[in-house]
């Protein structure tokens, strides 16, 4: 039986790599690291499924030439590990060992701490995964004996010459040809959420299910549509649809709809844009809420968080408890504007030397007796604050934040107000 169409196209090099240029392109961490034959580090990867960690963790060890030992967390027990471990100094490790822990959030304390007797002395380099943040989830002693590399999800576009590649591949092994509808690659690419891996089994179960059309396969809209589950109803992702829909999702959470955004949340959603729908429902929770209610930014990103590690279909539950918050909060964009209002400034060339009194002070330097002189340190003052000149001196006096006029910004306005005229008077 042969392996998945994912493990039978996984690449051999880092070209073959689908996305991640941010670190195995040209003059990047991962490739820096291989060709320039540096000492390899610990390596921890995190990021969602099917982004291409356990394939780069293979091109290393085949390229440093040592023995790759893979163990998975959900699985392995600290005699697995001891038992891997026990190969250090065979014939089978003569260049020693690289050891691949894939979902590495699942291994208890204990587990973690076994390892890291093994890394401390040098004898094995470990190579960890998981789809969780690393800071939460690895033991803080692993963690600062290695380098964090995220993996991002992969674009549509990337997926899609995967798609177009792995149908090109399958013509070659079956030694049969299809006939594939100008739109199939982009839509599968849509379907997979971002994992390359699922966007390779899709393309095979199509191929495996097609209707055959004068003697040959013909995969269409509607193959794809059976084999995943999800609707052919899509949008022109590059046409004006596209970014109509887009603007009438955003504009609905501006406005506080909570049934038009749950729609339009649902028709992108049912093209497969799951990245576009994150973007800017995380646009919009800055943008539209921001200052008027500040603690829904974390729970927002908690929400799209989830659905990156879920995926679709079930990634639309996080996300609609996250764009009806947005609807129902109290909405201020007093932050936007007075970022935009600097943005403007700065680009006009509005500006001037930042004051004396808040340079840094260097150790040497013929003004160095000049720099930092004279600053107020709030701390020691009542309240915090102190009356000092912060702005550049032919600015000192513009006003790039206004409050907006919700509950929460006016109590600290109302708040700041009160204390600058208590110490005043002091």
């Amino acid at each position: 039986m042969l392996n998945p169409l994912a493990d039978r196209m996984r690449p051999k090099t880092l070209d073959e790599i689908v996305g991640q240029e941010h670190l195995v392109g040209k003059n990047k961490p991962i490739r820096n690291l291989l060709e320039r034959g540096e000492n390899l580090p610990n390596l921890i990867f995190y990021g969602p499924s099917g982004t291409g960690k356990t394939t780069v963790a293979n091109i290393i060890a085949a390229q440093t030439d040592r023995t790759l030992v893979k163990l998975n967390g959900t699985l392995c027990s600290t005699a697995d590990i001891k038992e891997a471990i026990s190969k250090i100094g065979t014939m089978t490790a003569r260049n020693g060992i690289l050891m691949y822990l894939d979902e590495i959030q699942y291994l208890n304390k204990k587990q973690q701490q076994t390892l890291l007797q093994y890394i401390e002395t040098g004898d094995i380099i470990l190579i960890a995964s998981t789809t969780e943040n690393p800071y939460f989830y690895v033991y803080g002693a692993i963690l600062s004996r290695s380098t964090c590399f995220e993996f991002k999800q992969v674009a549509v576009s990337e997926i899609e010459k995967a798609v177009r590649r792995g149908y090109e591949f399958l013509t070659k092994e079956r030694n049969e040809d299809f006939i594939i509808d100008e739109e199939v690659p982009e839509q599968i690419a849509f379907c997979s959420g971002g994992d390359v891996r699922k966007a390779l089994n899709i393309t095979e179960m199509t191929v495996l299910t097609a209707a055959y059309e004068n003697d040959i396969k013909h995969i269409t809209a509607e193959t794809v549509e059976a084999v995943t589950g999800m609707s052919a109803a899509r949008y022109d992702k590059f046409g004006d649809e596209h970014y109509d829909l887009l603007s009438a999702y955003q504009k609905s959470m501006r406005g506080s709809d909570p049934d038009a955004a749950i729609h339009y949340l649902a028709r992108i959603l049912e093209a497969g844009d799951l990245q576009s729908a994150i973007r800017r429902l995380l646009v919009c929770a800055n943008e539209d809420v921001g200052l008027a209610y500040p603690q829904i930014i974390p729970i927002v990103k908690a929400a799209c968080d989830t659905a990156l590690q879920v995926g679709l279909p079930e990634a639309r539950i996080p996300l609609a408890n996250a764009v009806i918050l947005v609807c129902m909060s109290p909405k201020s964009n007093s932050a936007y504007e007075a970022i935009n209002a600097a943005g403007r400034d700065i680009e006009t060339g509005k500006s001037g030397p930042i004051p004396r009194n808040l340079q840094n002070v260097h150790l040497d330097g013929a003004d160095v007796k000049n720099k930092g002189q004279h600053y107020l340190y709030p701390h020691s003052y009542p309240n915090h604050w102190v009356e000092q000149q912060y702005l550049p001196d032919t600015i000192k006096n513009i006003v790039y934040y206004r409050p907006g006029d919700n509950k929460n910004e006016q109590a600290f306005w109302e708040n700041m107000q009160k204390i600058k005229g208590e110490n005043l008077e002091n």
